[in-house]
């Protein structure tokens, strides 16, 4: 699997908890992973961040509803337990081989399993537990989320999350705005503009080839703001870094 530079990035861990995401962010429900059975062990929450990454999530809802009172975000995931992303990255790349026709058992078939592997791979990381190469929504510092009118109902941004292809790419839809400023693809670069724009205004760095996927304090982070270090590491013990109640911040 092609190695990713954020990788070399150096992590020391600053032990911040894991805190719960209040009410007031909106959250998609059910929980996608959860509906799929990924192994969520000892009713491990996933609606919980790192204390300063949940305190740059309510800051940029603060600036979306300045921008625009009609909306809001609306949180598809959060943390994952490595568990959970080792489920989610073998279910990804069977479903991918299914729906491209190929039989992930016939071995003469074994090149294009590995390319589609590949593929996935620019999206899902890989589901390590090597404490330098964390996946990062295994820290509790990464967060998939879309937008979503006053009544919770998601908008069409122009591709589903977790879609495997192109158009996931943030910018994907740039040109053709250009070309056609009265047309559906304006709209949905608007909106990913918009929603990345306020995630960055609270502190969040964009992944690359994901629309949806904001982070803070994590190797991604680290690498694209040009920082020393990353702040945040897997979480493996949940029950000593889960804190239940509401910092100050939280409203």
């Amino acid at each position: 699997m092609k190695f990713k530079p954020w990788n070399n990035i150096k992590i020391n861990e600053c032990h911040e908890p894991l805190i719960t995401i209040p009410q007031s962010i909106f959250r998609l429900t059910p929980h996608p992973y959860m509906s799929l059975g990924a192994p969520y062990l000892n009713g491990a929450d996933p609606w919980v961040l790192r204390k300063s990454v949940l305190k740059r999530l309510i800051e940029a809802q603060k600036h979306l509803t300045e921008r625009n009172p009609d909306l809001k975000l609306a949180l598809f995931d959060a943390w994952r337990p490595i568990p959970v992303q080792k489920f989610m990255f073998d279910y990804t790349i069977h479903e991918t081989c299914k729906n491209r026709g190929i039989d992930i058992n016939d071995h003469s078939l074994n090149g294009i399993v590995t390319e589609i592997i590949e593929e996935v791979g620019m999206f899902w990381a890989k589901p390590s537990s090597n404490p330098s190469t964390p996946p990062p929504h295994s820290t509790g510092a990464a967060i998939d989320l879309t937008l979503a009118d006053i009544n919770g109902q998601p908008l069409d941004l122009g591709g589903e999350i977790d879609f495997i292809g192109d158009k996931s790419r943030p910018n994907f839809y740039e040109q053709d705005s250009l070309r056609m400023p009265y047309s559906k693809y304006h709209v949905f670069h608007n909106r990913r503009f918009l929603l990345s724009s306020v995630m960055e205004e609270a502190g969040f760095v964009q992944h690359p080839n994901e629309w949806w996927h904001f982070s803070y304090g994590d190797q991604l982070w680290s690498w694209l703001s040009k920082r020393g270090n990353a702040i945040y590491g897997s979480t493996f013990d949940v029950s000593k870094d889960i804190t239940l109640s509401y910092p100050s911040f939280v409203t």
